[in-house]
């Protein structure tokens, strides 16, 4: 009978054990809907307030929804993609799998990884979750982040989208291959140089697949808290670049197109806060008729790489410690790189 006892106080001490994924489980899912309420919340704060001022005309409104929600809806189908992708990768593919894939050593395997983004079309909008994923599997950071950055930028619908945009001028998508592919590969090398482990905070959650657990039951989870986490953020950062494009004024424009160094630096810092989907920016750039070559590479360049909505992708998945120190050395990279091989090759 003691021993009876004792088996019994013990499993009444140990049985608590096996439920706290479950709680940490609810916990994300109900931290992930609080920033979906929170964002909604937002988003409609916003309209009302924009309603209530009188300075505001309807014009200048219904531009600032139309842009807002064309930018969250052009960017969610490839949200969906790329947090399905994350899921089905934490859920069914073994940490192993990348092990073998790549290279051991991170200076080797950033190169592989950059390549690894011609062979999957994607928005940028998926490729911060995957790149997340990646990392949580063991991944180096190195290499997880040049496919963050190459994936968007050197896919085969980009580049024909490019080659449509820019009929009879296939140098214009040499160009943007080159000086895409060039800066994701000196991002991951800069980051196995420079980067520290404390400023990646990617978001707890259980990685990989736990025996006696249901795959498609951790697929779902997964992606439904990938999902929600990501588009809160999506949608703050449509936000923030509908408010640019309204508040500041075309003239503006013309006055840096005179300038071959002030109309880089100009449309890249445009490219940042259009936000526009990889998929369509080559065709705003071959509308700015009024910019160099170099200028509208540029463009190109930078905003598959670094925008408001990926900005605050960023901040959500890795810590705005780290997306404040990767935006900035992301475009001061893309910026370097565009301007040499738009010399070289323009």
């Amino acid at each position: 009978m003691e021993r009876a006892d004792e088996l019994i106080d013990a499993s009444l001490v140990t049985s608590p054990a096996p439920r706290a994924p479950l709680a940490r489980r609810r916990s994300l899912d109900q931290s992930a809907w609080t920033l979906a309420a929170t964002t909604a919340l937002l988003l409609g704060a916003a309209f009302a307030v924009a309603k209530g001022v009188g300075g505001l005309n309807a014009p200048a409104l219904q531009a600032w929804r139309t842009i807002c929600v064309a930018i969250v809806v052009q960017a969610l189908p490839f949200l969906l993609l790329g947090t399905a992708l994350s899921g089905a990768i934490n859920a069914f593919v073994p940490a192993h799998v990348f092990s073998r894939v790549l290279p051991r050593k991170p200076a080797l395997a950033v190169p592989v990884a950059g390549a690894a983004g011609v062979v999957l079309p994607g928005c940028e909008c998926a490729s911060v979750p995957v790149a997340g994923s990646l990392i949580r599997r063991g991944v180096a950071p190195a290499a997880a982040l040049t496919f963050l950055l190459s994936a968007p930028a050197v896919n085969p619908v980009v580049l024909t989208a490019t080659a449509v945009a820019f009929p009879g001028r296939p140098e214009m998508v040499v160009a943007r291959f080159l000086a895409s592919l060039i800066t994701a590969v000196v991002m991951g090398w800069l980051w196995i140089r420079l980067g520290r482990a404390e400023w990646l905070r990617l978001p707890v959650r259980t990685g990989g697949h736990r025996p006696g657990h249901s795959r498609w039951e951790e697929f779902r989870l997964g992606f439904q808290h990938d999902f929600l986490h990501a588009g809160g953020f999506l949608v703050l950062g449509a936000m923030a670049a509908a408010t640019f494009n309204v508040a500041v004024p075309h003239s503006v424009l013309d006055t840096f197109s005179g300038s071959a160094w002030l109309s880089v630096a100009f449309l890249a810092a445009l490219a940042v806060v259009l936000a526009v989907c990889s998929e369509a920016d080559a065709f705003v750039a071959a509308s700015l008729t009024g910019f160099s070559p170099t200028a509208r590479l540029t463009f190109m360049v930078v905003g598959p790489m670094v925008d408001l909505k990926l900005i605050a992708l960023q901040s959500g998945t890795f810590g705005r410690a780290f997306a404040a120190r990767f935006s900035t050395a992301t475009t001061l990279v893309a910026v370097a790189c565009s301007a040499l091989v738009g010399w070289w090759i323009l």
